[in-house]
């Protein structure tokens, strides 16, 4: 029909009926990813609504752009500036954003059953490796140790001997002064040899500090939401 036609010319020759197809599936595999990723993730309810239409989205810019490199290359460009307008998220919401991207791109190309058969493929997969905690056993190993020292204590190196022997690695990474400045509060990334020698290590800090008070808790890593 003539009013399904570019205005611009035969740029592209594309049936509505191709068209309905490669939306309808671009949005079921989209729909798909969301509810594989909600299962095993949280984020929030706008990033679940923009992954379940990414897919879509993303088939009709390429279905549009047909092989034509410069408008290729143009969206391209238009795509990167979101990057600068939203958070950095997390590895796993980045993941799953470049899975509805490549899903869209193959089902733009005209690939249904590809599409559909990579969507399913890789969220299988990328379900598995998020229930594998690659870093058993140490992840409860990074700490962070806070340790209060008189401020007659020099401590640029008062504590290394105790570090090497209880720790793999240590660094200082902070140094505050407190209680009318007669105070020092330290604060080190450490990662332990053996978890079991966390209260022989804090004791022999104590000892050393003259029993002020010493903190240590699990490592916190930030996580900004998309």
């Amino acid at each position: 029909m003539a009013i399904f036609n570019s205005i611009f010319g035969s740029l592209a020759s594309i049936s509505i009926g191709a068209f309905m197809a490669c939306l309808g599936v671009s949005l079921a595999i989209g729909i798909f990813i969301t509810f594989m990723y909600s299962r095993h993730s949280d984020s929030s309810k706008s990033f679940m609504a923009t992954l379940a239409l990414l897919p879509a989205v993303v088939c009709v810019v390429i279905m549009l752009v047909n092989g034509n490199i410069g408008a290729g290359v143009a969206v391209a460009g238009a795509f990167s500036l979101v990057r600068f307008r939203s958070a950095q998220g997390s590895a796993k919401e980045i993941g799953a954003i470049f899975l509805a991207m490549g899903a869209g791109l193959i089902a733009g190309m005209g690939y249904l059953l590809f599409a559909a058969i990579f969507a399913v493929i890789v969220s299988i997969a990328f379900i598995a490796f998020s229930n594998v905690n690659f870093n058993a056993g140490k992840s409860g190993l990074h700490k962070t140790l806070t340790i209060t020292i008189p401020e007659t204590l020099d401590y640029t190196h008062v504590f290394d001997d105790i570090f090497e022997k209880n720790t793999s690695s240590h660094e200082l990474t902070h140094v505050k002064t407190t209680n009318m400045g007669s105070l020092f509060k330290l604060s080190y990334d450490v990662t332990l040899k053996n978890e079991t020698n966390e209260k022989a290590m804090i004791d022999e800090i104590r000892e050393r500090n003259g029993n002020l008070e010493i903190s240590i808790n699990k490592t916190q890593t930030a996580k900004a939401e998309l």
